[in-house]
Formats: C-alpha cells, structure tokens, sequence
C-alpha cells in the first residue's frame, strides 16, 4: 500500500475517510477514542499544507437524514483536538459541501455530513453506490483511507472512491496492518488469544481460524456459556446460543486434536437477572443455578486466565468477560486487562468493546501495545478474509 509519504499534498484537497463512529449521549460524545486516533494523520496533511475533506459515518440511519446521527459534534471535538476550527458541512455532496470545500485554504480541515445519510454509500447496487462514489470523489484530488474500523465494508467512501483518485493509506491503517501481519505472519510464542463478548456466531470464522494458528485459547464473557453448555454443563439463564452447540463441540474437538489449550471459566457470577443491582453469588461454572444468569467469571477464573496469560509473548484479545458496563461485573474484564498491562508480551486490544471495556474502566491506555479502532476489522482480518477498503487500497 502507498503511504502518506508517496502522496504530494501541498495546496490539494485531500478526501480523508476516517473512523468516527463515536458514542453519544444527546449530543455529547461518551468516548473519543475513535476521534483521537484519526488526528495524527488529519494533523500530518494539516502541516503539509492540504485542504482536508474528512468524511466519516456515524450510527444506522440507513440513507436518511436523521439528526441524531449527525456528526456536527464530531466536527467540534475534532477542532478542539487539532486546535483549530473544522469547518462543518451539513450535507455530504450536495451544495453545503461543495461550498465549504471551495472555502477551504492549504492546511484548512473540514468535515463532511455523515456519509450513511446516502443512500448510496452502503448500496449494494454496484451502480448506485459508484454514482455516490463518482459524486464524493469529485470534492477532492486525492484520497486517504485511514477508518479502519469500515475496512471490512463495500461501501461507496471505503472501496469505490479509492478506485477513482490516487490514494494512499494514511497512519492509523498501515499502523493496524502491521499489528495484525504480526498477530498472524510473524508471531512470537506462546501466543494466547482471549475471546469474550456476547456471542460465539460472531466470532465463527476467527476461532476456525485461530484454532490453526495459536497455543491457547481463553473464552469469556457471554459465549462461554454456549461452550459450558456444549460440555454439558448447567448454564441456567445464561445467554446461550442452542443454534451454535454443535459447532462449539467441533472446535473443543479440534482444539483437543490440535495441543490447543482451550480455558473455560472455572466459575462465574451467577445473577438473579440482568441488572446493575442484581443479588449475585460465585458459583461453580459446571453447576450454575436454573434461576440464575452468568454475568461475569467469577475470582478463581481471574487468577486461573492470569496465569495463562503469564507466561505469553503475544496476546490478542477481543470481547469484555463480563457486563463490565455494571460496576458489579467488571471485575472480570479488569482482572483480563490488568494482566496485560503487567505482561512483558505483546499485547492487542482488539477493538470494539474491549477498546471500550479500557476506556470506561479508567486503565492506561499506553499499558498495552497497541488498541485497535476496529472490532470487525480486526476480527475479519484474523478469519484471513480479504477486506474491501484494504484491496482497494492496494491497487
């Protein structure tokens, strides 16, 4: 892929598709962090004169103009972390677009509509998406791809423009390729992975995938119960997937075949229901009461997940082991964090709730070595998939 490096910039207007798809409460924006990692590669085009685009979606509208997705108070933060003013554009092709480009001066930022506002950004038309395409591309002279958390969509902004301009990567992408080459071409061992989050359907194709390539497997959060279950365990009113025990049954077989060491919780927070206020009691994870729902694993799983991380020179891990949104059960998913950032490994936060799980739980970020900004990026990456915005990047 081309780089920053390769593209001459100065006095060009530059489309930067960035990841902004941050949280909000009203109109206040609950975690930046998305926001954050897209400033140095805004700020690097800044300071070699371009005029900068920079388009971004925000939330489901599904091709409507809804307010409550709009990204006018991602403009307002993203000024105050470039120290500058954004300059807003309230459509995303249209005249309010062109008319603020066309004011733009070298070194000038400014921030388009959200792009899911068009119909024609996540068409899957080939037809109407390219005429979306050809429209977004006429606003600049180059392209930089740097939202990697859209990399795995066949989306207008993220694989057609790129088809149309010259274009390059910018620093958050070749920063998150080169992490994950590392994670699957280049890996020092023993490489431990663990998984948690809510569902094992979501993670198929990445634990078929890893199951080839690591040394040992944790499984937390709510797909352990669907493994638990698989095992012919009790869960009780545990989230479980019924639809997924037998390929769960396949992959303890072929992790057994494999000298994987796949860890399931040795006990857990069973709860008397989903709420931050719930009673709950530890107990055993094979023997979880009927009336009762795992919530998060329990302090022998902390310690048992510990020491299996301890002596690990790679770690990925994506999904929380807990609700660690209820203070109650975010114990887990510190204990797992917390475990990384004493590890002299290398050690990868895979996105998504993980990435959030830090945040929110008030742990360093620089306590590990790299926090991706994309969950379904990275885990697609891992399955060994191809994803749209990084071919068409490599064009």
């Amino acid at each position: 892929m081309r780089t920053l490096d390769d593209l001459d910039v100065k006095g060009r207007r530059v489309l930067v598709r960035a990841d902004l798809n941050v949280p909000l409460d009203g109109e206040t924006i609950t975690d930046d962090g998305r926001i954050r990692a897209s400033v140095p590669t805004i700020r690097s085009l800044v300071e070699r004169g371009a005029k900068v685009v920079v388009c971004a979606h925000l939330g489901r509208p599904k091709g409507q103009a809804k307010p409550e997705f709009s990204l006018r108070p991602v403009a307002r933060r993203l000024g105050e972390l470039l120290d500058q003013d954004v300059a807003f554009a309230s459509d995303v092709v249209g005249d309010a677009a062109r008319a603020t480009v066309d004011t733009l001066q070298d070194g000038q930022v400014a921030l388009l509509e959200n792009l899911r506002y068009e119909p024609g950004e996540e068409s899957k038309d080939e037809a109407e998406r390219r005429a979306f395409a050809e429209r977004l591309a006429g606003l600049a002279d180059l392209y930089v791809g740097d939202g990697f958390g859209a990399v795995h969509r066949k989306h207008a902004s993220v694989y057609d423009v790129p088809r149309l301009l010259p274009h390059a990567a910018g620093g958050l992408v070749e920063a998150e390729v080169a992490v994950l080459r590392r994670l699957t071409d280049d890996t020092e061992r023993p490489y431990v992975v663990v998984l948690g989050g809510a569902k094992v359907s979501d993670k198929l194709g990445v634990i078929a995938n890893l199951l080839t390539k690591v040394d040992r497997l944790l499984i937390g959060g709510g797909m352990a119960y669907t493994f638990l279950k698989a095992q012919g365990h009790e869960v009780g009113n545990s989230l479980l997937q019924e639809d997924q025990i037998d390929q769960v049954r396949g992959f303890l077989d072929e992790a057994a075949k494999r000298g994987v060491e796949l860890v399931l919780p040795v006990d857990v927070l069973a709860a008397t229901g989903f709420a931050a206020d719930a009673e709950h009691d530890v107990v055993e994870a094979t023997a979880i009461p009927a009336d009762r729902e795992g919530l998060d694993i329990g302090p022998r799983t902390r310690e048992l997940f510990a020491a299996k991380l301890a002596d690990a020179k790679t770690v990925f891990w994506n999904g929380p082991m807990g609700v660690f949104e209820f203070d109650a059960f975010s114990g887990g998913t510190r204990a797992v964090a917390e475990a990384l950032i004493g590890s002299d490994a290398f050690t990868v936060v895979g996105g998504g709730d993980s990435a959030a799980a830090v945040r929110r739980l008030g742990l360093p970020e620089d306590g590990f070595s790299h926090i991706s900004t994309g969950g379904g990026a990275s885990l697609e990456y891992l399955e060994g998939k191809t994803l749209p915005g990084l071919a068409a990047l490599e064009d």
